[in-house]
């Protein structure tokens, strides 16, 4: 038997994490006797600190924004994908002490819309353009072969749009978000904005919509997923991407492929519904 690791998932705040229960659930059904997977309250200035105490022991860490970017110095090497958006948001840590960065939540994304039908779109649209968007960029690169139309309230965010759809090879066009019913015609329509700020756009869904990703899982589902769903359009949540984010990064910390994706969601769905 494979002797027992640590993992954990750091951030501030962390209070509505599912992290532990996804991970937790994996190692159970995988087999994995002694694991565990724990939170740490971190911020920036603490995270070389933290870093320094992690044993051969650890398997692998996961993080949350502000941390994707901030344990970047820390590592040894990155993955091209967590290099593409700057965020890295899974370490593994191997007995040798090296430490390699990877960004699931880009093919989380991506494995999120497959599972739902949704592998390939003319052209798509972003509401929102927070730390969340960059890496939905990513996503629809891999998918859209047309542009992708980002819905922003600032002229900086709309700069670091522009600059990320450079730096990823994305055909990209900024819009106002006074604009913004007009996204909910689109193919696939990716919401990254925080809760609430959407809930007046429900009105404005097409009798015939297309598909709604909202990165939102808590509370769920949004207005805006709830109206879609109530028309008779596709819609993913936040909590598919949790679950396939989090996938992947039991695979790359466990060696164990695949990892009980069902299991885990259905984990995730009751600890939601226990709140």
């Amino acid at each position: 038997m494979p002797a027992a690791r640590r993992a954990a998932v750091l951030g501030s705040p962390i209070a509505h994490s599912l992290s532990p229960v996804l991970h937790r659930t994996a190692y159970a059904e995988l087999g994995l006797e002694g694991w565990t997977y724990d939170r740490f309250d971190v911020d920036e200035q603490a995270l070389p600190g933290f870093f320094d105490t992690l044993g051969p022991q650890w398997a692998g860490v996961s993080l949350t924004m502000p941390l994707k970017r901030a344990v970047i110095p820390l590592l040894d090497s990155i993955s091209d994908t967590a290099t593409s958006v700057e965020a890295v948001n899974t370490v593994v840590l191997t007995p040798d002490g090296r430490r390699t960065g990877d960004n699931t939540d880009i093919p989380g994304m991506v494995a999120a819309l497959r599972e739902h039908g949704i592998d390939k779109v003319e052209t798509a649209a972003i509401l929102g353009a927070g730390a969340t968007a960059s890496s939905a960029l990513a996503a629809l690169g891999r998918i859209c072969s047309d542009e992708i139309v980002v819905y922003v309230r600032s002229a900086a965010r709309a700069t670091e749009m522009r600059q990320w759809a450079e730096r990823l090879d994305v055909t990209l066009r900024i819009a106002d978000w006074d604009d913004a019913e007009r996204a909910l015609h689109a193919p696939l329509v990716v919401s990254t904005t925080p809760a609430g700020v959407t809930d007046t756009l429900a009105r404005a869904v097409p009798e015939r919509p297309a598909a709604l990703f909202d990165v939102l899982y808590d509370p769920w589902p949004t207005e805006l997923a709830a109206r879609w769903s109530a028309y008779g359009g596709a819609v993913v949540g936040g909590l598919d991407l949790l679950v396939h984010q989090a996938v992947l990064q039991v695979e790359q910390m466990t060696g164990h492929t695949p990892a009980p994706l069902e299991a885990m969601r259905k984990a995730g769905e009751r600890a939601l519904a226990d709140r």
